[in-house]
């Protein structure tokens, strides 16, 4: 049955690939303020119509609080007893960025010179959507389990648009499987679910120290600029290794699950030659098992067009990633008394919270994952590896308390080339077809695998 679920997602590639490329050209970020909403509402319609047309009958857009819509639905197998997989992705996408750094436009899917399909969302997480697809369609009538379907529309905005919704809908989304697809395998061809989630805290902090510019010559060597102390402050939030150092944050845990080999680290991260790995633990203990602080924005003066001025005031914008384990209140606290503490030369300093995520470890024992591991191991050919992320997906908690006993598994056709959030996201095709037929297989399995638990 295998080979012959293979067969048959092979030659529903070229579909899948016609698909892909009718998504991708919608630009659908969930942000009014930067594409028309009207590119969101037509990928909404665009699922919507792709599910129904794969016998999810009730399929139906549903509003949510940051007023985005998501795509339910349900169908049904011929055994009402059998288990329920509930299966996940999201149609929105991240901005383009930099336009001048796409090799190819970024919204037409382009076939690349190394077979790879680029083009923003081919991978996060329109490929995922037109993966689900391309398993029912391969498993035809044969479905062995009841499936429910739900694909959000702001993921990537982080308003919590799906997150406000399933509490006081938990009945809709109750299930024994949860595949949150919208992560991906080791590398390509080395298939991977993803098991551990680091949390997250963002704020701002600010720094005052004069009531306005004051001429650098006249004024500059006494006065603690704002520019200067914001510096000298954020200095302190790592040590000379680059260990995040935040009291009360443990950065000495290990990793103990797939390592991430340097080697492999360094080329999908796009290191330059010479430049060192940070921390004194392994990349993989580092990513997945540790809390790590960087630095998204900083206001002050540009380069071009600054003048011979200290500055008043200046701004940063911080992202503290938390491994599980970590409370995301009291990573909060820590990082607040840590800027408050390390405040250099009597400058006025506040940290405004902007926004926080718990982190995130799956239970991996059920016969979910039992399942999946066959069903990974006969699509690829070699055994499942268990992977962290240093990404945070909120809605895994909120499924885990709406959905008590749901296995929660985490997976896709993101792997770490396909540059995710960045110019020039690509997919690459053989992932979708290999992560559809584990997908197909799985829901084979695990129909068997949980009639053998009960």
């Amino acid at each position: 049955m295998t080979e012959q679920l293979r067969d048959r997602i092979q030659a529903l590639m070229p579909q899948a690939k016609a698909e892909l490329a009718d998504l991708v050209a919608m630009r659908s970020v969930a942000d009014a303020r930067q594409f028309p909403p009207e590119e969101c509402a037509k990928a909404a319609a665009w699922v919507l119509e792709a599910f129904r047309a794969e016998g999810f009958t009730d399929a139906r857009l549903v509003t949510t609080a940051d007023g985005s819509d998501a795509v339910y639905g349900t169908r049904l197998s011929s055994d009402p007893s059998a288990p329920t997989v509930l299966l996940y992705a999201h149609y929105d996408v991240q901005p383009p960025l930099d336009d001048q750094a796409w090799r190819t436009p970024p919204f037409t899917l382009t076939e690349g010179d190394d077979g790879r399909w680029y083009g923003r969302g081919a991978a996060d997480c329109k490929g995922n959507i037109v993966m689900h697809l391309t398993a029912l369609r391969a498993l035809g009538d044969q479905l062995p389990v009841n499936l429910k379907l739900i694909v959000e529309g702001s993921e990537e905005q982080g308003t919590g648009g799906l997150e406000d919704f399933v509490p006081p809908n938990a009945d809709l989304f109750a299930a024994d499987a949860i595949l949150v697809c919208d992560t991906g395998n080791a590398a390509v061809g080395r298939p991977a679910a993803t098991v551990s989630l680091r949390g997250l805290v963002n704020v701002v902090v600010k720094v005052e120290s004069l009531r306005s510019e004051v001429h650098s010559g006249m004024f500059g060597g006494p006065v603690p600029d704002a520019l200067a102390a914001l510096v000298r402050l954020l200095g302190t939030l790592r040590d000379e290794h680059g260990d995040t150092t935040i009291a009360g944050l443990d950065n000495t845990q290990i990793w103990d699950g797939e390592p991430y080999p340097d080697d492999r680290f360094r080329a999908d991260a796009g290191l330059l030659d010479g430049a060192e790995l940070l921390g004194t633990g392994a990349v993989s203990d580092m990513l997945w098992a540790r809390p790590a602080v960087s630095i998204l924005g900083i206001d002050c003066p540009p380069v071009v067009g600054s003048a011979a001025a200290l500055q008043p005031h200046a701004a940063a914008r911080l992202n503290l990633r938390i491994p599980p384990g970590t409370d995301p209140g009291k990573a909060l606290t820590a990082l607040t008394d840590h800027l408050t503490a390390a405040t250099p030369w009597g400058v006025r300093v506040t940290v405004e919270p902007e926004a926080s995520g718990a982190p995130f470890r799956a239970e991996t024992g059920g016969p979910a994952y039992a399942a999946l591991r066959e069903a990974m191991a006969d699509a690829f050919g070699q055994p499942m590896t268990m992977l962290g992320q240093g990404g945070s997906i909120p809605l895994c908690n909120v499924f885990a308390a709406a959905c008590p006993g749901a296995e929660i598994i985490l997976m896709g056709v993101e792997e770490p080339q396909t540059l995710m959030h960045a110019p020039n996201e690509s997919v690459h095709p053989q992932e979708i077809a290999d992560m559809a037929l584990a997908e197909a297989l799985f829901l084979q399995r695990f129909a068997t695998a949980a009639d053998t638990k009960e």
